[in-house]
């Protein structure tokens, strides 16, 4: 099975934070981070779930899809920084890059550490991760799927099945 490469940018800010802040840190992110594009451009941003509305406005704007990541699994994150303010608040050194890594999915790795705005209210970190591609059902396969039933217990073990 094909591999693609995940570009996800983190988002990490403060609630006086504005979609403006987030562009601004977004567009710092792709200057710093620049080299990366040899892996292509960012396709995906993520934010942690209380987050989440000022990353979707980001999301549409530069259609880019968004991902939710829960809040409870940002403490479960090892991050390159390590900001008092964030730990004490959020219960990891830097919510960029733990909402980055995360959404990344396992064996993530972040390119560098977060970036802050100009504006001092928003970071951005990059993390680069792995999604396998499934192969597409041909007709045969549909036409099987079709003809059998299939209870949640057996659909289950189908797809995980499909998935490893």
């Amino acid at each position: 099975m094909k591999q693609s490469v995940l570009r996800v940018a983190g988002f990490g800010f403060r609630s006086e934070a504005t979609l403006e802040s987030l562009i601004q840190a977004l567009d710092q992110l792709i200057d710093q981070y620049g080299s990366v594009y040899k892996y292509g451009l960012i396709n995906r941003l993520a934010a942690a779930r209380s987050m989440l509305p000022l990353v979707e406005e980001l999301g549409r704007l530069r259609n880019i899809e968004v991902i939710a990541v829960a809040d409870a699994e940002l403490s479960t994150v090892a991050t390159l920084t390590h900001s008092t303010h964030s730990l004490q608040a959020r219960g990891t050194g830097s919510v960029a890059e733990a909402v980055a890594l995360l959404a990344a999915g396992p064996n993530a790795r972040l390119v560098g550490p977060r970036i802050i705005s100009t504006d001092r209210q928003a970071t951005a970190a990059l993390a680069l991760g792995f999604a396998r591609k499934l192969p597409a059902l041909d007709n045969t396969a549909l036409k099987i799927a079709s003809k059998y039933s299939f209870t949640p217990r057996k659909l289950r073990f189908f797809v995980d099945f499909c998935l490893v």
